[in-house]
């Protein structure tokens, strides 16, 4: 059964990212210095290894909820915002100081796992 939280957990934050960059996707591309003729939408390999990440954050934040005894969904919730606010979050800041990209994308890419990994915490805890 744990398995397939975790794949339920991993699928729920890759959809959360479908939609969030979809939304944000214009102006996620400007800021990445992207454009339709720069992407290659027919490449499978992208999606592919984002989905392999989530299955493999998702593993590791049900090892993490499992040892820290949080069982029920306001805390996995606020488990999974944590670990995306206080640890995802700062390492993405840092890298796009230091590649000196545009700091806009700090918050485009932040917001993806600070609610990817609280639907993971949430979809972790239902299970």
């Amino acid at each position: 059964m744990e398995f397939i939280s975790v794949i339920a957990a991993g699928a729920a934050a890759w959809i959360f990212g479908a939609v969030w960059y979809g939304v944000i996707g214009k102006q996620w591309m400007e800021a990445s210095g992207l454009t339709e003729e720069t992407i290659n939408r027919k490449d499978p390999a992208p999606y592919i290894v984002s989905f392999i990440c989530t299955l493999l954050v998702a593993g590791m934040t049900r090892h993490v909820l499992a040892s820290s005894g949080v069982d029920t969904l306001g805390k996995g919730i606020l488990t999974g915002v944590g670990l995306g606010a206080f640890i995802v979050a700062p390492w993405i800041a840092t890298n796009v100081m230091f590649s000196m990209r545009p700091r806009g994308l700090i918050w485009m890419d932040g917001v993806y796992p600070i609610v990817g990994m609280a639907l993971m915490g949430a979809v972790l805890t239902l299970f």
